[in-house]
């Protein structure tokens, strides 16, 4: 019997383009859409810096010594213009906060004269910090020029740069590529599911029970010699197939971004992401996320239960999403980790769980923790929804 109402539910919910569209449409697209927006800006951006021309100002005569060497510098860095100011730094701090200049150089006027004479002497470099790409362009004219003097100096002294340079120092990453990958997005990952999966919940929730009462439909079926719960487990497990199958056309449009949209050039990268997204991962992932979707479930049943109209529900239900993201979104900062605290806290114990799993540093002790107490928050979150369908006053008024 319960089996007959999942399939009558589903073929309705089916018929719904706001379910499908929420549920199929939108998660499968979310990740391209995401991708190729980001990659295109990135592109384009990276382009403009590199092409741009730059209006650097210098304090002092264009004959110079900085003027000359800036001159000198290649325009493989970026094509640039210099404009030279005699003595006036305020003039110049003006125009570059008025973006007439984008770079400027200050020294005092014996900068020339100290160069010579091999002495240490002060560069000021300003710019607007908040263009991005600006302060690496700087940091390059800077070091090409500084560069040259010391191995000018060097070879005035006529000193060996290697018996000078103590060690060469190498650093190393100890993290594996699927550290670095669980580190940087692992985080980011469970949070989209996790707003997917509940937006997918949603509007079957409120169809299958406010929709019933609005179309006046649920008096004749509670007519029918079958239990009330068989009803709602009926109604329930399609709310949950609704929130995970929106969780699997995300983690879907994510698969089918990164293998069609070429995103990532590295080989090795690449093939650390397939194994990442293997059939092991997406079994785990959705083991994870069946009780959280069963206690969206379970909390929104309640509402559209007590509920009269789809409208009503709706503006219940949907802010109620941004109180489930604000736990997921503590999983996104650096320094929060799996332990045994942030395992009993709901939501992000999973999206903390998942970042350990992409990672490949996940504790399986710990992982039973998170799991258990999602699976007990569902136990509650269905028993009040058991509760509040089991009153005649909620489902007849």
């Amino acid at each position: 019997m319960i089996f007959n109402i999942f399939k009558k539910e589903l073929k309705e919910t089916l018929r719904d383009k706001r379910t499908l569209i929420m549920m199929l449409v939108i998660p499968i697209l979310i990740f391209p859409l995401i991708l190729n927006v980001v990659v295109g800006v990135s592109s384009s951006f990276e382009d403009s810096v590199e092409n741009k021309t730059f209006k650097i100002g210098i304090l002092g005569e264009t004959n110079d010594y900085f003027a000359q060497k800036l001159n000198n510098i290649p325009n493989s860095l970026g094509p640039k213009s210099l404009i030279a100011y005699h003595g006036d730094s305020v003039k110049m701090r003006k125009d570059l906060k008025e973006e007439k200049l984008d770079l400027i150089f200050i020294y005092d006027s014996r900068f020339s004269e100290q160069i010579n004479e091999m002495k240490a002497t002060k560069l000021i470099c300003s710019f607007d910090k908040t263009n991005m790409g600006y302060e690496q362009r700087a940091q390059k004219y800077v070091q090409i020029i500084e560069a040259e003097e010391r191995m000018r100096r060097y070879e005035a002294l006529n000193i060996d740069e290697q018996k000078i340079t103590p060690f060469e120092i190498v650093f190393e990453n100890s993290a594996s590529s699927q550290k670095m990958i669980g580190e940087l997005i692992g985080g980011f990952l469970p949070y989209i599911f996790i707003a997917f999966g509940f937006m997918g919940c949603m509007y079957p929730a409120i169809d299958l029970f406010t929709g019933e009462k609005e179309r006046g439909t649920i008096e004749t079926l509670l007519t029918t010699p079958v239990s009330r719960w068989k009803f709602l487990v009926g109604k329930m497990l399609v709310i949950i197939l609704s929130g995970l199958m929106a969780s699997f056309f995300a983690l879907l449009g994510l698969f089918l971004s990164i293998n069609l949209m070429d995103i990532i050039p590295d080989p090795e990268i690449m093939n650390v992401v397939n194994q990442i997204l293997s059939i092991g991962f997406v079994l785990k992932l959705f083991l994870l996320l069946l009780p959280l979707t069963v206690f969206f479930a379970g909390i929104m049943i309640p509402i559209a239960v007590y509920t009269k109209t789809f409208k009503e529900a709706q503006s219940i239900i949907a802010p109620l999403n941004i109180i489930v993201l604000l736990p997921a979104m503590v999983g996104l900062f650096p320094g929060i980790e799996l332990n045994l605290q942030t395992a009993m806290i709901p939501i992000l114990n999973i999206v903390l769980t998942t970042k350990g799993l992409i990672g490949g540093t996940i504790d399986y002790s710990l992982l039973i923790l998170s799991f258990s107490v999602m699976v007990v928050l569902a136990g509650i979150a269905v028993s009040v929804s058991f509760k509040q369908f089991g009153k005649e006053t909620n489902i007849l008024s």
